[in-house]
């Protein structure tokens, strides 16, 4: 059975920082391309960073230069850096496998407000 599990959600002020961790189990993270997306109350899903199978990133414009996604090989983990927070990132935080197959998390909140 796979399983993504989030963690690291919370309520942060503006311009604070969190760092977000998706566990892995039932697959090799490593071989997939891992992805965080947001959603917040009332809109879509959107895509937020990506780091692929081969160890390359990309990020949304709205998140460039403040979020970094990165992953423990060995602890079968990715997490995503996140500083500079603003209120628009407010939203549930969802880790998101990749490759033959997807497989979703349920998902972390976060809540930037002061």
């Amino acid at each position: 059975q796979v399983r993504l599990v989030e963690s690291g959600g919370g309520l942060v002020q503006p311009g604070g920082s969190l760092t977000l961790s998706c566990v892995a189990s039932g697959i090799i993270s490593s071989l997939y391309n891992m992805a965080w997306y947001r959603q917040a109350p009332g809109k879509q899903r959107d895509f937020v960073a990506q780091i692929s199978s081969g160890g390359f990133t990309k990020y949304a414009a709205v998140v460039k230069g403040r979020f970094t996604i990165s992953r423990d090989v060995a602890k079968n983990t990715v997490y995503l850096q996140m500083n500079s927070l603003k209120s628009e990132d407010t939203a549930v935080y969802l880790c998101y496998a990749g490759a033959s197959s997807v497989y979703w998390g349920q998902g972390t909140q976060v809540t930037v407000s002061s």
